[in-house]
C-alpha cells in the first residue's frame, strides 16, 4: 500500500472502516483495521464509535465481542430478513438451554461442572445443543482435576439476543445466582 493519506477525513475513515468490515469474513480485531488503514489504533476506535452511532437509526449495527468487531443487521429486523431469505424463524431455546446459556454468559469462561452445580442437573445435552446452535464455543481447558472444557459465548449469541456487546447484559442482583 502507498503512504497513508494524512488528510484522511472522519468521513473517509468511516467509509474505509465500513468497507473493510463489510468484506471481512467474520469479526475483526481493531488492530487489523489500524494496520490496513495505516493509522493509529486510537483513531480506529474513535472511528468505530462514530460508525456505531451512525448505524443507530439504520438497519445495521456494529457488534463487539471481546476484542473483535463486525457489522451485523439490526436484531429487530430479524423476522423481516428471515422472511426475505426464506429461512425458518429463529429456533426457540428451552428453559434448560436458557439457564445454561445465562450461566455461561455471566460466568464465562465456565465449565460443565460449574454449570451443573448452579443448575443442579446434568447439562451434557444442553451444552451439546448450545454448541450445535453456535451460541457457545469451547475456548480451552481449565487448570484443575480432569481439565474440564471452558465455554464462552459467541458473536452468534450476541446476534441472537440483539446485543452489541456483553456489557449490555442485564446486571444481576448480588445475591441472585445466574440460574434464577
Amino acid at each position: 500500500m502507498s503512504d497513508p493519506d494524512p488528510s484522511l477525513t472522519e468521513t473517509d475513515l468511516l467509509v474505509c472502516l465500513e468497507a473493510l468490515l463489510f468484506v471481512a469474513p467474520g469479526p475483526v480485531n481493531p488492530a487489523q483495521l489500524a494496520a490496513a488503514l495505516e493509522i493509529s489504533l486510537e483513531d480506529v476506535e474513535i472511528g468505530l464509535i462514530r460508525l456505531a452511532e451512525s448505524y443507530s437509526q439504520r438497519g445495521l449495527r456494529l457488534q463487539r465481542d471481546k476484542n473483535l468487531v463486525q457489522i451485523t443487521t439490526a436484531p429487530e429486523l430479524a423476522p423481516l430478513i428471515e422472511h426475505f431469505l426464506g429461512l425458518e424463524t429463529t429456533s426457540h431455546l428451552s428453559r434448560a438451554a436458557l439457564e445454561a446459556l445465562a450461566i455461561v454468559a455471566y460466568e464465562q469462561p465456565a465449565t460443565r461442572p460449574q454449570i451443573e452445580v448452579i443448575r443442579g442437573v446434568n447439562s451434557d445435552a444442553v451444552i451439546k445443543s448450545l454448541l450445535s446452535k453456535g451460541l457457545v464455543q469451547e475456548i480451552g481447558r481449565a487448570e484443575g482435576p480432569g481439565r474440564p472444557i471452558l465455554y464462552s459465548t459467541t458473536p452468534e449469541f450476541l446476534q441472537h439476543f440483539g446485543l452489541n456487546s456483553l456489557e449490555e447484559l442485564p446486571v444481576l442482583d448480588e445475591g441472585q445466582p445466574a440460574s434464577e
